[in-house]
């Protein structure tokens, strides 16, 4: 006896909806996953209110790449590993609580030495090169703000922006630091407003494990509450959507 057709179109609607969200978490937990900004620690490059799309196999996968954490890829390392490379912009687990999403650049890799002398970064034992360029003017929190730019190129070639609010902030100079096996050293590009790898007790070396995947897109940003769509006409940064990070 044939089915009622409501209750035919009905299953259908079901079996779509479950197709639709299988889809959706393979493409969350193996390919990309959205992520949003909520503090200012990468200014220049990323703004409160940036939402990007991160690349989860861009390193490989651990157990911090699959939801909620889950223990299906056995620790310490990864399956299908590909090495970061100096100058990418990394979500990793804070490795205090394996809980907390950071994103940070990675400057220095496994076995690398790590200074700062009055800002100046120094990868094993050579001063970066450094060029004071235009100052950032940003908006945050409807306010426009202003700070002192530097473009840095790492020894790999790899060029970006940075600002600093004062030369000789706390962390501008810092101990020598000797990167471990297997681990990554990641600072934020707002210099000075940055808990990063240079606050060990805080943040420190980020393990290989717990490397989530490389950012890759901004693909919306707003300069206030995203849910606010009636602010949207004022708030919306329309020229960072659509923009590669780098």
């Amino acid at each position: 006896m044939p089915r009622p057709k409501a209750a035919s179109g009905f299953a259908e609607t079901v079996k779509t909806v479950v197709y639709a969200v299988v889809i959706a978490l393979v493409i969350r937990t193996f390919l990309f996953e959205p992520f949003n900004i909520p503090s200012g620690s990468m200014i220049p490059t990323l703004l409160v209110g940036d939402y990007l799309f991160v690349s989860k196999y861009s390193y490989g996968y651990s157990r911090y790449s699959l939801p909620f954490g889950m223990p299906l890829i056995p620790g310490p390392g990864r399956a299908w590993f590909s090495n970061p490379e100096r100058g990418d912009v990394a979500v990793f687990k804070l490795p205090a609580d394996n809980r907390t999403d950071y994103i940070k650049r990675i400057v220095g890799l496994p076995g690398d030495t790590i200074q700062l002398r009055e800002s100046v970064l120094y990868v094993n034992g050579e001063p970066i090169r450094r060029q004071r360029v235009e100052d950032a003017v940003y908006t945050e929190n409807g306010v426009v703000r202003r700070a002192v730019r530097y473009r840095e190129t790492l020894p790999d070639g790899c060029s970006y922006h940075v600002i600093e609010q004062t030369e000789r902030a706390s962390q501008d100079t810092t101990p020598l630091f000797t990167i471990p096996p297997g681990h990554y050293f990641a600072m934020g590009d707002n210099r000075d407003r940055s808990r990063d790898s240079r606050f060990l007790d805080e943040v420190g070396m980020i393990p290989v494990e717990n490397l989530v995947g490389r950012a890759e897109l901004i693909f919306f940003s707003v300069d206030g509450s995203a849910w606010k769509m009636w602010e949207w006409f004022s708030t919306l940064r329309g020229s960072r959507m659509f923009t590669g990070i780098r």
